[in-house]
């Protein structure tokens, strides 16, 4: 199936490393429509959130905080991690999670189920060799030395191996009614866009001209093993080295009968994450680049007809009610002279939060100005880490509230 990957930015949106230009009236706070988070968590026809965004803006506790209120409300919930911090485990009370979902047990209030795992990205891509190929190849495939490092290291693999495993939490879903609501926490990967992107790429990387070039001679040696072929694979494995050579011709060739169903079901999903069973989630924290990296995101959601249910944004600093303005505050620690450091502190500490909060609300207005329609909620920052049960049951109470 042909599909559009990357778009030009619309002109009337900013893309990627463009900032809105808007006037001070422009995306007011008050106008950005309300995500209503408890309506989203008990619609029955949403079957599947995804938690998207930049890395380090806190999508792992989302979707641990989202799954948990959805668990409590009464769905049968799932949330996949692919976080290699394992926050989610030590948040829920686990010693560990693994690639095999697991159910919370112990949680008070919960009306509900919820199970909790973590993406193994190399266990998930054996499962899949395993459940597609014949023992025999399956043995030749897990055995050799290109699909270890490949399996493991490969650029995007992670990425596709969350689709894979989302495909196959659907289809447990779909089959046995285990679950009527999967959370997915996307990879923590340097675009927001890899999630998206990686089935594409690992198709076209295994249709590529290399990989047919390095298929022929298994395919029949006879035919195409010519001059120019021995020419080819000469210079090939003074790149490289021979032995590297003949693991790659061996894995290509044994993976072949492999090829299509890895386009099948990448396509699959993808038709999946359009259904208007999924609901996207961006989240952002309040800074210049999460919001860039938020503002291309929904752009490109729109772009592929993905249905977006709105942005989340962490991590905001809590508004503060104080008659006394930055500019006050600042000047009144300058008259005290260091006279008393700890009102001279309090002033300087009461100050620089107003400006930040200040800088917050000048980026949320561009978002605004930029997406007036991306409906909005705010989580404000929490004094510690989120690191159990109840903190992330805050968490939640903050995005639905």
């Amino acid at each position: 199936m042909a599909r559009s990957r990357r778009r030009p930015a619309s002109k009337t949106q900013p893309g990627r490393g463009q900032q809105a230009r808007v006037g001070p009236l422009q995306g007011r706070l008050s106008d950005v429509p309300p995500l209503d988070i408890d309506r989203l968590l008990g619609d029955e026809q949403v079957r599947i959130i995804v938690c998207c965004g930049s890395g380090g803006v806190g999508k792992t506790t989302t979707s641990a905080a989202l799954a948990l209120r959805a668990a409590e409300s009464g769905r049968k919930v799932v949330v996949l991690t692919i976080d290699p911090a394992r926050r989610l485990a030590q948040a829920l009370g686990l010693t560990q999670l693994d690639n095999t979902p697991k159910p919370v047990n112990g949680l008070d209030h919960l009306e509900g189920t919820l199970d909790a795992m973590m993406l193994d990205m190399k266990r998930t891509f054996d499962e899949v060799v395993q459940t597609h190929a014949t023992p025999a190849k399956a043995e030749q495939i897990l055995a050799n030395p290109f699909y270890q490092a490949l399996s493991s290291s490969f650029a995007g693999t992670q990425e596709y191996m969350a689709m894979e495993k989302l495909g196959q939490l659907h289809a447990e879903a779909t089959r046995t009614g285990r679950w009527d609501l999967i959370v997915v926490d996307t990879p923590p990967s340097r675009s927001a866009l890899d999630f998206l992107d990686a089935p594409e790429r690992l198709s076209s990387f295994l249709d590529g001209r290399l990989i047919r070039l390095l298929l022929a001679p298994a395919k029949g040696p006879a035919r195409f093993l010519t001059a120019g072929m021995g020419i080819v694979t000469g210079a090939l494995s003074k790149v490289l080295g021979g032995q590297m050579l003949r693991d790659v011709q061996t894995f290509v060739a044994a993976l072949d009968t492999l090829f299509g169903g890895f386009r099948a079901r990448s396509d699959k999903t993808y038709q999946i994450l359009k259904d208007p069973q999924t609901a996207f989630l961006v989240v952002a924290s309040p800074d210049g680049e999460a919001l860039r990296e938020a503002s291309f995101f929904v752009e490109r959601l729109a772009q592929e007809q993905m249905p977006l249910a709105g942005l989340v944004l962490n991590r905001v600093t809590a508004p503060i009610r104080a008659g006394l303005s930055a500019q006050a505050a600042l000047a009144g620690a300058e008259r005290l002279n260091g006279d008393d450091p700890v009102t001279t502190g309090l002033l300087r500490l009461h100050a620089g939060r107003l400006e930040q909060i200040g800088r917050e609300r000048s980026l949320r207005r561009r978002f605004a100005a930029a997406h007036p329609t991306v409906a909005t909620t705010t989580i404000s920052a929490l004094a510690s880490d989120v690191h159990d049960v109840d903190s992330l049951r805050r968490v939640a109470e903050l995005a639905a509230a």
